[in-house]
């Protein structure tokens, strides 16, 4: 625990066994104890909020029952431990389920039973806030001024539309390229929304084998299928309260977005092998590569599901859009990336910068990360130069970096490269170039001409 003492109320009216609970507890150094001898004078000072309270179940002036559900109404987080002079099942059980944490009998080994279950109250109070501290690093962490780098004007209307989401549970849809940041818009969505002590279950649909999609995210009952040995929980009820994230939505098989259509409409789930419904509430953020109206018009992707995940819209720009956050962003992988390794800061070389401003990054931010990490290793001294940077120069619209060249020379080198992508086939170059196969013909005649 942060703070290792632990504030215990002993509630007893007997006056010995009253010194005997309190002696007993105190014999730790931890415990901070304070003793009442009626429900009321408890009941006026729970404001001091004790962690725990050792409540006796027959007091003389509220009952032990009734006692427990005041503690409750004023404080959900204290634990109460109830303490009777006979061991009654029934009334334990109706304790129990009313909120108390234990039921134990005045017996010749009480003295054990009680310390046991108090340092068990107090390892989980420990880990309670433990949990508490990560989520606060986490919502942090995900505060999207801080973990979505960068000042163009592309991001900061991105920042516009994450706060926008924040207000309401609409469902989002984020789209981009492959590695501009999708899960982590969602994350700053979540963990800035009413729903982020709650879970954030991610989900990556192709990487998920299409027979198995159902069961991963609607569970399945012990017995269902060929393996099933248990009942398994899915990511509907795992995400319940939070936040389920479907990262390449537009993978998912026919068959199972008419099932998804339905868990969204209903709100409710059916585990494979069971007939038994389970509501779910959980706010929906799903992202893909692709555009879904595209794979709509296709028949790839049911059109009632694409309306009904719709919501808002965050089209993520690529890197090569967002002007200069690519310096930005290779400051910060630089700056993490020396810092996490013990490796002295280092810097770019001007000739590198332009070469990083200059190359069209297929690969968006996961490829500038892998880039820049690799040449921190790699410069030999505290300046990364342009050999450190290893670019995929076979990429044609990556060949705008380096010295200046007519358009012509740009035209040539843009028509070679693609050539080289493609093993020579003509035919495929000009239709990704989006030129005639004699354009392509005329540009090589005219290199060898001149």
């Amino acid at each position: 625990m942060a703070d290792k003492h632990l504030k215990i109320f002993v509630v007893e009216d007997n006056e010995w066994y009253n010194r005997l609970l309190v002696h007993t507890l105190t014999l730790n150094p931890d415990y901070e104890v304070k003793s009442f001898f009626n429900a009321r004078d408890l009941l006026n000072c729970l404001h001091e909020s004790p962690d725990i309270v050792t409540l006796d179940y027959r007091l003389p002036d509220i009952s032990g029952l009734e006692t427990l559900r005041r503690i409750r109404e004023e404080n959900s987080d204290i634990q109460v431990i109830l303490i009777s002079e006979q061991e009654d099942i029934d009334m334990a059980v109706t304790l129990l389920k009313q909120g108390a944490y234990d039921y134990i009998t005045k017996t010749n080994d009480i003295r054990d039973r009680l310390l046991n279950t108090v340092q068990n109250i107090r390892n989980g109070i420990g880990l309670k806030r433990e949990i508490h501290t990560l989520r606060k690093e986490i919502q942090k962490k995900y505060s999207f001024s801080q973990s979505i780098i960068g000042e163009s004007r592309a991001i900061k209307d991105i920042f516009g539309l994450i706060d926008k989401a924040l207000g309401t549970n609409i469902t989002v849809t984020i789209s981009g390229e492959t590695g501009t940041g999708k899960e982590l818009v969602a994350k700053a969505i979540h963990y800035n929304s009413g729903r982020k002590d709650k879970p954030f279950v991610a989900v990556n649909i192709a990487a998920i084998p299409s027979e198995l999609i159902e069961s991963e995210l609607f569970g399945h009952e012990k017995g269902a299928f060929t393996g099933a040995a248990s009942r398994r929980v899915g990511r509907f009820e795992e995400a319940n309260g939070g936040t389920l994230f479907l990262d390449e939505i537009g993978e998912m098989p026919l068959n199972m977005q008419a099932k998804i259509l339905r868990a969204l409409q209903e709100k409710e789930i059916e585990r494979v092998g069971s007939n038994n419904r389970i509501k779910i509430d959980c706010r929906i953020i799903v992202a893909t590569h692709k555009n879904l109206k595209e794979e709509v018009k296709q028949k790839n992707f049911r059109e009632d599901l694409y309306y009904r995940l719709l919501g808002l819209p965050i089209e993520l720009p690529p890197l090569r859009e967002r002007e200069n956050d690519i310096l930005i962003l290779a400051r910060y992988f630089i700056d993490r990336f020396c810092n996490e390794n013990g490796i002295p800061l280092k810097r770019l070389s001007e000739a590198s910068q332009k070469h990083l401003m200059g190359y069209h990054f297929p690969g968006n931010i996961r490829e500038l990360k892998s880039v820049i990490e690799l040449a921190v290793t790699l410069a030999g001294s505290d300046l990364i130069e342009p050999s450190d940077l290893v670019l995929d120069q076979d990429d044609p619209l990556s060949l705008v970096a380096g010295d200046s060249m007519t358009m012509q020379e740009y035209e040539l080198k843009i028509i070679k490269a693609t050539l080289k992508k493609y093993h020579g086939d003509i035919s495929l170059a000009a239709d990704q170039l989006k030129i005639g196969v004699s354009t392509i013909y005329r540009k090589l005649k005219e290199e060898k001409d001149h």
